[in-house]
């Protein structure tokens, strides 16, 4: 199975090109987790198949390295974009692609006639508790819920963007929140019941915000671009900050806005960093 392997702010993802490579009948599950595994595998936070679609420019499916499939991913979006441009599946700089979440508008951002990076319009955010989804009223919104982990309670505040989010603001450094052990406890918290990605968050100034994640399927990663967006949402909707803000990430900066027609807009890089063939024996 012939690979690109990309990364957007660290977040890092084999693509496979689906009219080539052959993926009717493919155990998804097995090789995402076999493929991304970072010691028998090429490495990765999820493996992802580009496919054709009927109701967009293409089809984006995402197997997360623990073998579930994600409804979408922000870095993983900024990525496909630019592999389908630079791969000359197309040569449109701003495309559709079908998603579980519906569909995703990424556009090709260019500097001295260079793709320098990728602006994606992720969709407006939910934050109905039935739309997040969270338990209690469907109708409610989720600002300030409480989730309790080993003696501390945390406030969280609740979006989806395509999948759902658990936003925390903490006064102390972010850096120092144990995201393996922490993590995990609140993605599968009762209150979530269909887990949850989980972001940790310092407020830096109205324009800027630091951010750590666990990510729901794939654990401790170096950036999350639905979260960023997520984050930078929950902290307008609490007025933590404005509508627009760069958002530091263990492995780089993405930059947010929440625009006035209430869709959410991601720009930030999209890198391969090199390609292969992988002996799939499962």
């Amino acid at each position: 199975m012939q690979f690109s392997k990309w990364h957007g702010a660290g977040n890092d993802f084999v693509i496979v090109n689906g009219f080539k490579e052959k993926v009717a009948g493919l155990d998804l599950a097995a090789a995402g987790r076999l493929v991304c595994d970072r010691h028998f595998g090429v490495g990765a936070d999820g493996l992802v198949f580009v496919l054709p679609s009927d109701s967009a420019d293409f089809r984006m499916q995402i197997i997360n390295s623990d073998g579930s499939e994600a409804e979408m991913c922000g870095n993983a979006t900024r990525c496909v974009a630019r592999y389908l441009y630079e791969q000359g599946l197309t040569d449109k700089t701003k495309v559709t692609l079908e998603t579980l979440a519906g569909p995703i508008r990424p556009e090709l951002v260019f500097t001295d006639g260079k793709v320098s990076g990728v602006r994606v319009d992720m969709g407006k955010p939910r934050f109905k508790r039935g739309e997040i989804p969270m338990s209690g009223p469907a109708e409610d919104g989720a600002v300030n819920v409480p989730v309790t982990v080993d003696g501390r309670t945390y406030y969280g505040i609740g979006v989806n963007m395509g999948n759902p989010h658990f936003v925390i603001f903490l006064d102390e450094d972010v850096r120092k929140v144990e995201l393996p052990v922490t993590g995990p406890k609140i993605e599968t918290d009762a209150l979530f019941p269909r887990k949850t990605n989980v972001e940790f968050a310092n407020v830096l100034s109205r324009g800027e915000l630091r951010m750590r994640v666990w990510e729901r399927g794939a654990g401790v990663t170096l950036a999350c671009g639905t979260g960023t967006c997520a984050t930078v949402v929950a902290g307008a909707l609490s007025g933590r900050c404005d509508r627009t803000a760069q958002v530091h990430l263990d492995g780089g900066d993405l930059t947010i806005e929440w625009a006035e027609d209430d869709r959410v807009f991601m720009t930030g890089p999209a890198v391969e960093v090199f390609r292969g063939e992988f002996l799939l024996r499962i």
